[in-house]
């Protein structure tokens, strides 16, 4: 497989130079990226693994996208599924429960590590009705993490506060992921503090991270505990800088976790070891050779 030329082929970023140890990205939409910048799963996955990055948390966003992530872990063993209703998915559907009733049935799965992408976005979502209608979901979603004890992905945007007054109401399962982490280092410490099993929850830092516009994100970064820290892509959006204004996929992780080393003042290969050891923590379950 001639990786470098697919990606020329399709226009996308070039392979990036590859970590000094093989680490994880905790977020990821393979099937979105497929789609987006016609990068098969294969070469995606391929691609990532060539630079070090060679286990991907596959997330679904509503229940076909779900089923999908959980063909996908069935059929490569580098990927594990997370499944739900993403919040603004959450707020369009005319048939929510039965959504949810789905959801909770593909949850059952082996191969479904975590629930989410579920929570709060009022910026897609403004209505105060449809925001309920989020918060609904959200409340479901976390009951039904803890009952299946899965790991719990939260999406948040612009949302902060009711965010965590509903995560005040709720008793949160054992692992919880603040996916695609959006705030500065005062909700950063919230999140940190609001966990209720006296850990905090972990934090995922995007390519966003790698932005002149986001050093809010690098000082929530360095108030983060590093046992803390995962990253992730959210491809195919949020490519971080050098590639910023391409499709993200999973083997521009590198870009991201050098930024992050500099920031932390942290050798890069510590990092990665870090980083995979607190995603393997956070999803728990059996991961191969990286078993926690």
């Amino acid at each position: 497989m001639d990786i470098p030329a697919r990606l020329a082929e399709l226009k996308l970023p070039p392979l990036p130079e590859p970590l000094p140890s093989p680490t994880i990205d905790s977020h990821t939409h393979l099937d979105s990226t497929r789609e987006y910048s016609g990068l098969s799963v294969e070469v995606n996955l391929a691609a990532a693994a060539a630079v070090g990055v060679d286990r991907v948390v596959e997330v679904g966003c509503d229940v076909a996208s779900s089923r999908t992530a959980v063909e996908l872990a069935t059929r490569y063993p580098q990927v594990v599924a997370a499944v739900a209703m993403h919040p603004n998915d959450a707020a369009r559907s005319t048939t929510l429960d039965e959504d949810i009733a789905a959801i909770d049935e593909l949850a059952a799965d082996p191969q479904v590590r975590a629930i989410g992408e579920t929570g709060l976005d009022h910026y897609r979502t403004t209505d105060a009705e449809a925001q309920a209608v989020q918060e609904k979901s959200f409340v479901a979603h976390i009951e039904m993490a803890r009952r299946h004890e899965k790991t719990l992905v939260i999406h948040h945007r612009e949302a902060h506060q009711d965010l965590l007054r509903v995560l005040g109401t709720q008793e949160l399962p054992e692992r919880t992921v603040m996916h695609c982490f959006s705030g500065d280092a005062d909700f950063a410490r919230a999140c940190l503090a609001h966990d209720g099993q006296g850990r905090g929850l972990w934090l995922s830092f995007p390519g966003v991270v790698t932005y002149k516009n986001a050093q809010y994100l690098s000082e929530a970064l360095k108030v983060t505990p590093r046992e803390r820290i995962l990253v992730e892509t959210d491809a195919p959006y949020l490519t971080p800088v050098p590639a910023r204004g391409k499709a993200n996929a999973p083997y521009l992780v590198p870009h991201t976790l050098r930024f992050m080393a500099d920031v932390l003042g942290m050798e890069l290969d510590e990092l990665c070891r870090q980083v995979r050891n607190n995603t393997v923590e956070a999803f728990g379950g059996s991961w191969g050779d990286d078993d926690a």
